[in-house]
């Protein structure tokens, strides 16, 4: 799916569909998880709630579907969501950067994790490699990104 006609989805069902996804379901596991509410109780850190993402599935049975099995991007995002984001679908431990006026998330990230990335980043959103930072980074192709709002 181009850009243009990927489903669009909340931060918060975005996460939902991510922390889902952790759990090795196929994608027609998943839908029919949802669907029938057959759902497990989440005790990460983040006490996810699935209901609401029940609730999307079927009043947009189309756009859950279309978000599952062909990817999505996320209509608005914050900081803190990007950084939740990063923890729950790429298992990963970013830095939340918080100076008033320089709001931005630091990652680590393999080149296909900073793609799935910047797939689903809404507008207005950049991810930019901090060079000088990836010249230290540890390895296995991993290089630091900052993403950050496009205008400050």
């Amino acid at each position: 799916m181009s850009t243009t006609s990927q489903a669009k989805l909340s931060q918060w069902d975005a996460l939902l569909v991510e922390s889902l996804k952790s759990r090795g379901w196929s994608n027609e596991e998943l839908i029919a998880r949802v669907r029938s509410g057959e759902l497990p109780v989440d005790e990460s850190p983040f006490q996810f709630k699935y209901e609401a993402l029940s609730a999307f599935a079927a009043e947009e049975p189309e756009t859950f579907e279309a978000a599952v099995t062909h990817g999505y991007q996320i209509k608005y995002n914050t900081v803190r969501g990007i950084h939740s984001w990063i923890r729950v679908a790429l298992g990963l431990q970013p830095e939340l950067l918080l100076e008033a006026g320089a709001e931005a998330v630091r990652a680590t990230l393999k080149p296909n994790e900073k793609e799935r990335l910047a797939s689903v980043l809404s507008f207005g959103w950049q991810v930019r490699e901090e060079e000088e930072k990836s010249a230290e980074a540890s390895g296995e192709g991993r290089s630091v990104y900052l993403i950050e709002p496009i205008q400050r």
